[in-house]
C-alpha cells in the first residue's frame, strides 16, 4: 500500500536534481551539436549521475513525478535562457 505523503526534502531534492539534470542534458545536446566529444561525454555522464537520485526517489511514490517533471522545466528553461544569450541579429528575417 502506498501513501500520499510528500517529505518536503525528498520533493525539494527531486526538483533540484531533474532541474540539474536537464541542464547537464541541454549542455550535452549543445555540446553534441557543436561536436564536441570530450564535453558531450563529460556532460552525458553527469546527466545520468544526476538522474539517479530523481529516479530512486520517485519510484517509492509516484506523487513525485510531479515535482520531477516541475524540475525538468525549470532546467531546461533556466539553461536555455543562460545558454543563448547572444541577442539575434537584427533586421528582417531571412525568407
Amino acid at each position: 500500500m502506498w501513501s500520499m505523503q510528500i517529505d518536503p526534502l525528498i520533493a525539494a531534492g527531486v526538483i533540484i536534481a531533474t532541474a540539474t539534470t536537464d541542464a547537464a542534458y541541454v549542455m550535452f545536446t549543445s555540446a553534441v551539436v557543436s561536436r564536441r566529444r570530450m564535453p558531450a561525454a563529460t556532460w552525458s555522464s553527469i546527466w545520468y549521475l544526476l538522474s539517479s537520485f530523481a529516479v530512486i526517489s520517485y519510484t517509492n511514490n509516484w506523487v513525485y513525478v510531479a515535482f520531477a517533471a516541475a524540475g525538468s522545466w525549470i532546467g531546461a528553461y533556466v539553461t536555455m535562457t543562460f545558454l543563448h544569450r547572444t541577442p539575434p541579429p537584427l533586421g528582417p528575417a531571412p525568407q
